[in-house]
């Protein structure tokens, strides 16, 4: 044998040995290299030029107009009748003769029970369209939000909010559904900012209109009442609000593949169950990033800080108005600079200012940390809408994100109770000398732990922006690339080709039986003609 046969022998040799080694090295160091050159290439890019803000709100058309407001108005009516409880506790802790902690736990209820509503809810609209059931939803919160002005004792309260949270449960996922499956791609997170601040809206304006109530001498009781005679109002602008485009397109997909919802749901949890399971924690962050630094914030100003009414309402209005302006402004800035790398900004934003925020020397101070925290913890849920919608399983973006959104407030639910009973465990002296629940520095422990929680989850995400909901319609069969729009449309040529093929085939069957038919005719006729001739001969 030659040398270069002997090298050539040794060289093809020695390539089973090494691979393995390469393999187990990459395998090794590969999904974190992988993961880190994914957030690399989301966050250090050039951020792509951006539309003016007025542009984009001018120029959606009447369909989109309407639609964006009809969810934005039902989404703020529903944070206005969540918020109803948060604003009068003291009152009705007073009432009934319990500490505040026990009335929190109406607000634990109703966030423990959304995730029921999200699902019911969520499951209709993506069976029957987003329309109806979000209908169906905002007239039976209202309904219950009405009876729980009438509650005779804590218990019965209790219960109406827990029914409440049910039907409350629905509203997020399809209202964001319905808007941005209906809105242009970029506009998707200016309106996703908008769309998420209704809560913000919602809570301004229940604090002003408890604000009203409250300062006149009235019962906490009017509240409620007031607050469903708002949502009401939303049920008739749905009326003139078309089913989403998305879901009709879905809907005649599902029919060509003869792919049913049930199968549809299986395809979503075999290839993206890791996602599903991701999209409850980064909810669950998120939800506690809001709750902890709101739910308790009205009864910290008062009970500890000794705030008047008109000087706690004042604080609830500014804010409310940094919640607005931050969602707006990261929601639009989120098309631009890509969505994680803005929600990362606003959990180290939020981090910074809560000494601020829970512990300013002054009400000024005070005032302006609780803006600023509130620029950023909304400013981070201003992304949230378009960020679910995206990176959710194509079939399934009715219940998904409402699901994981209800979810995470499920597993957040018991924020201002822990907030609550913690600081009344370990109370701190005012000035009087009297014992006081210290609920600033509890608030500030939780949400700085909150802050850390989200800024490491938001690093494991995936970013799927500007994803065209259209062309994602349904799940690939094996887990391949989502089938669109073009793909429904090239299996619908192809089926009807399929179709006219055994078409032609079964009609050139017939005429071949027909012409095999025609001489054996002829031959019985020449036949009888002959035996004819023969007889008469």
């Amino acid at each position: 044998m030659s040398d270069s046969e002997q090298k050539v022998t040794v060289t093809h040799e020695e390539k089973p040995v090494q691979e393995p080694v390469v393999a187990e090295n990459a395998q090794a160091g590969g999904w974190w290299k992988n993961h880190l050159l994914d957030w690399k290439r989301s966050v250090v890019r050039k951020p792509d030029r951006p539309v003016s803000m007025w542009k984009l709100l001018t120029n959606l058309n009447h369909r989109q107009r309407l639609t964006f407001t009809a969810a934005f108005l039902g989404w703020t009516l529903d944070a206005f009748d969540f918020f109803s409880v948060s604003l009068t506790t003291t009152q009705i802790a007073a009432e009934f003769n319990v500490p505040v902690s026990q009335v929190t736990s109406a607000i634990t209820t109703t966030l423990m029970l959304r995730s029921v509503g999200a699902l019911i809810f969520g499951a209709l609209a993506d069976r029957y369209g987003r329309r109806w059931p979000l209908m169906a939803d905002i007239v039976l919160f209202s309904v219950i939000n009405m009876a729980s002005g009438f509650a005779p004792n804590l218990q019965t309260f209790i219960g109406l909010r827990a029914v409440f949270g049910i039907c409350m449960g629905g509203e997020w996922g399809l209202g964001a559904s319905l808007a941005l499956e209906t809105l242009p791609i970029e506009a998707r997170g200016l309106f996703s900012g908008i769309f998420q601040e209704g809560y913000a809206c919602g809570y301004l304006l229940a604090t002003l209109i408890s604000f009203a109530i409250l300062s006149n001498g009235a019962s906490w009781r009017v509240l409620y009442w007031v607050g469903s005679a708002f949502a009401l109002l939303a049920v008739f602008i749905r009326f003139f609000v078309p089913e989403s485009e998305v879901f009709e397109e879905q809907k005649k997909a599902r029919k060509i593949l003869n792919r049913s919802v049930w199968k549809e749901g299986w395809l979503a949890v075999k290839h993206h169950w890791k996602r599903l399971v991701y999209m409850v924690i980064f909810a669950a962050f998120f939800n506690f990033f809001s709750h902890g630094s709101q739910d308790l914030y009205p009864t910290f100003l008062t009970t500890q800080l000794g705030y008047s009414e008109s000087q706690k309402t004042v604080t609830a209005v500014i804010y409310n108005i940094g919640a607005i302006c931050g969602g707006i402004i990261f929601g639009y800035l989120s098309n631009y600079m890509g969505r994680r790398f803005i929600m990362a900004i606003c959990a180290v934003g939020a981090g910074a200012f809560i000494p601020l925020w829970a512990m300013g020397p002054s009400i000024q101070s005070l005032q302006f940390g609780a803006f600023m925290m509130q620029f950023f913890v909304q400013g981070g849920w201003g992304v949230v809408p378009a960020y679910l919608n995206e990176i959710s399983p194509p079939g399934f973006r009715g219940l998904l994100p409402g699901l994981a959104y209800q979810l995470g407030n499920l597993i957040s639910a018991a924020s201002s109770q822990i907030e609550a009973t913690i600081g009344e465990h370990y109370p701190t002296t005012n000035a009087a000398g009297k014992q006081i629940a210290n609920y600033g520095l509890t608030q500030a422990i939780f949400m700085g732990c909150v802050c850390g929680g989200l800024l490491i989850t938001v690093f494991f995400g995936k970013e799927e922006i500007h994803r065209d909901f259209m062309e994602d319609l349904l799940e690939g069969e094996h887990g391949e690339a989502p089938i669109g729009r073009q793909e429904i449309e090239e299996e619908k040529l192809e089926r009807g080709s399929e179709e006219e093929n055994v078409a032609a085939k079964t009609e050139v069957s017939v005429n071949e039986l027909d012409t095999g038919a025609a001489p054996a005719e002829a031959k019985t006729e020449v036949t009888e003609a002959t035996e004819g001739e023969s007889s008469q001969k």
